[in-house]
C-alpha cells in the first residue's frame, strides 16, 4: 500500500476523487440551472424566489470550488469542461423553467439526487479514513436536507 502525503492509500484516494469529480460535474449542472431560475423567474413570487435562488446558486459555487479542491488534495485534476461535466451529471436539467411550482420542484429532485452522490462518497471516505472528505459530505448532506425540507414545506408537501 502507498500511502499519499497527507496519509491515505493512494489507490484508494484516487477511486474517491473520481466519485469526487462525478460530484462535481452534478453540482455544476444544479449551478446553471439555479442560475437559470434566478434569470427566468416570473410571477407573483418572483421577488423573494429571485433572491431566494441567487443565495442558493451563491451557495452551490462555494462548494464547487471546496469539491474541486479536495479533488486536487487527494491527487487527482478536477473536471473542468461542460462537456465532461454533460456526460457525469445524473440531476436534472431545467430548461426554461419561469413558473415557481416547477423551479422548487427541480431544486428538491436535484439536492435529491446530490445526496444520494453524497451519501455513497461518505461510505466511500469512512471506508478509506478520509476525514476531510467526509467531514465535507456530512456538512454537505446536512445542509441539503434542511433546504429539501423548506422546498418541500414551500411546495406544500411533507418530506
Amino acid at each position: 500500500m502507498t500511502l499519499n502525503s497527507i496519509g491515505l492509500d493512494t489507490s484508494k484516494t484516487k477511486d474517491l476523487a473520481n466519485d469526487l469529480n462525478d460530484l462535481l460535474s452534478n453540482f455544476q449542472i444544479y449551478y446553471q440551472n439555479l442560475r437559470g431560475l434566478h434569470w427566468n423567474i416570473k410571477g407573483k413570487r418572483f421577488f423573494d424566489l429571485h433572491v431566494k435562488f441567487e443565495e442558493l446558486y451563491t451557495d452551490v459555487n462555494l462548494k464547487v470550488d471546496a469539491i474541486a479542491e479536495r479533488i486536487l488534495t487527494l491527487g487527482v485534476t478536477p473536471l473542468h469542461t461542460f462537456e465532461d461535466y454533460s456526460q457525469k451529471a445524473k440531476v436534472p436539467v431545467g430548461k426554461n423553467i419561469s413558473q415557481d411550482d416547477k423551479a422548487v420542484r427541480l431544486i428538491v429532485d436535484s439536492l435529491s439526487e446530490l445526496l444520494t452522490i453524497e451519501r455513497a462518497i461518505l461510505n466511500k471516505s469512512d471506508d478509506v479514513n478520509d476525514e476531510g472528505t467526509n467531514s465535507m459530505m456530512s456538512d454537505f448532506i446536512t445542509e441539503q436536507e434542511k433546504t429539501v425540507w423548506m422546498m418541500k414545506a414551500w411546495l406544500n408537501e411533507t418530506i
